[in-house]
């Protein structure tokens, strides 16, 4: 009797242990899926926004920018696995796109192990080295001089090819995905590759045509498109300095005067202006300026690869300051355009 007692109560024993390790179990298990999904798969946020880590961010930092995008409940969560885990932002710098969908951990195993997002870079109407700078150094994780001290070094610019005066021509406008930590000697590198891609033998073959290299086409591209921004009127413009060219006359670009000046704002060239003392001055050196008076678009460098065959060597603006232009095969027909465009300056009394 006694023996079976004892069975019956060690069989007891083993399944009341066999219910608690169960339960246990299932305790962790259902805790393990509740963090799972806070962690996990609860998304933070509806909307797409980026977060940018520098060199010198901090946690602080991070949870600042945080604090503005997602609930307090989600930054205390990723506060706490951060941590834990003893994350450095200022080791994995970058830009980093948080998408909807993205939970707490996958936020944070995204930005701890540098998994950082290419930004899109666009620039386009840019005159100088210093105009593209000053963009470049607010796109990325860099300062203006960084690359303008590159862009102003004899040797670096040869090593592309180019010189101070035509390395414009180098960087062709367009969209770029680039991530934001780049740094400036490999952006001028990816700059260049895109360069490279652009010049495709098409577009060499139509420049030797032509008799102009890529830099001279670039350099020609520039004064187009600072005569005219009406894409259309841009081949009959670039047609009338080819013509001049290959006459031998002196192209006579107003815009290369007031890049000569360095005063873009001048709506009005004087006979005082013209007696500057430049190379850019196309009033009184003949050919081509030293290198590009702007970087120039696609469509002002395609706009001279197939420009317009014409007789016209003349070009005045139109009295109507449409931005339009007349064309002249005669000096004589020329001058009655400029007659009546001087007019219309007085008519609105614009001196300069």
């Amino acid at each position: 009797m006694v023996k079976k007692r004892r069975k019956k109560s060690g069989k007891s024993t083993v399944i009341k242990i066999l219910y608690i390790v169960a339960a246990i179990i299932c305790i962790l298990l259902v805790s393990a899926g509740i963090i799972y999904k806070r962690y996990m798969i609860d998304s933070f946020t509806k909307d797409t926004f980026w977060i940018y880590v520098d060199k010198n961010s901090k946690l602080e930092d991070i949870l600042s920018d945080l604090g503005s995008k997602i609930n307090k409940s989600d930054i205390i969560k990723f506060a706490r696995i951060a941590r834990i885990n003893h994350y450095k932002p200022s080791d994995e710098p970058g830009a980093y796109r948080i998408e909807p969908g993205m939970g707490v951990f996958k936020t944070y195993r995204k930005l701890s192990n540098g998994n950082q997002t290419p930004i899109r870079f666009t620039f386009n109407n840019i005159r100088t080295t210093e105009n593209l700078s000053e963009r470049i150094g607010k796109t990325f994780m860099m300062q203006p001089e960084e690359i303008k001290n590159l862009l102003d070094n004899p040797e670096i610019c040869k090593s592309y090819g180019f010189s101070t005066q035509t390395i414009p021509a180098m960087f062709i406008p367009d969209t770029y995905e680039v991530y934001w930590t780049i740094k400036p000697e490999k952006l001028l590198d990816r700059m260049y590759d895109e360069y490279m891609k652009f010049w495709n033998e098409d577009r060499k073959l139509k420049a030797a045509k032509i008799h102009l290299t890529p830099i001279e086409v670039s350099t020609l591209a520039s004064i187009v498109e600072e005569e005219t921004k009406n894409t259309a009127e841009m081949p009959i413009v670039a047609g009338v300095y080819i013509n001049r060219l290959k006459a031998g006359m002196l192209l006579q670009a107003d815009p290369t005067v007031k890049f000569a000046l360095q005063d873009f704002s001048l709506r009005r060239i004087l006979h005082q202006h013209l007696d500057t003392d430049s190379p850019y001055n196309t009033y009184k050196h003949s050919g081509l300026p030293p290198g590009p008076i702007r970087i120039p678009s696609k469509a002002a460098i395609n706009s001279v690869l197939n420009y317009q065959p014409h007789n016209y060597v003349y070009m005045c603006a139109k009295d109507d300051l449409s931005g339009r232009h007349n064309f002249a095969e005669t000096y004589a027909e020329h001058q009655q355009n400029a007659i009546r465009y001087q007019k219309a300056l007085n008519e609105r009394r614009i001196m300069k």
